[in-house]
């Protein structure tokens, strides 16, 4: 099992940025896939980010070229950072620590989330 604790949220303006950390409680080195997903009032719970333990990266459309997130393996933590942010952004962001096993069967671990706010 794995703990994780987001923190960087906050109150910002339109066109801002932010930046995210997810510090696990363990190392991460041989965390399969780690993550960000977001929720907003009304809406499903959707992924904003991933990264395998191979460095592979992936990002819907609605935030592709403006969110990038990077793995520091030494330090155990996981980081989003949100450049060029637009009010439906706002969300209550999670950190996402995704475990597979050799029969393609996997555990999810999760954060407790961090709000952002974004201003217009």
């Amino acid at each position: 099992q794995v703990q994780l604790v987001e923190s960087g949220g906050g109150l910002v303006q339109a066109g801002g940025s932010l930046r995210l950390s997810c510090a696990a409680s363990r190392s991460i080195f041989s965390i399969d896939v780690m993550g960000w997903y977001r929720q907003a009032p009304g809406k499903q719970r959707e992924l904003v980010a991933a990264i395998t333990s191979g460095g592979s990266r992936n990002y819907p459309d609605s935030v592709k070229g403006r969110f990038t997130i990077s793995r520091d393996n030494v330090k155990n933590t996981v980081y989003l950072q949100m450049n060029s942010l637009k009010p439906e952004d706002t969300a209550v962001y999670y950190c996402n620590a995704r475990l597979e096993d050799d029969y393609s069967d996997y555990a999810d671990y999760w954060g407790q989330g961090t709000q952002v706010t974004v201003s217009s």
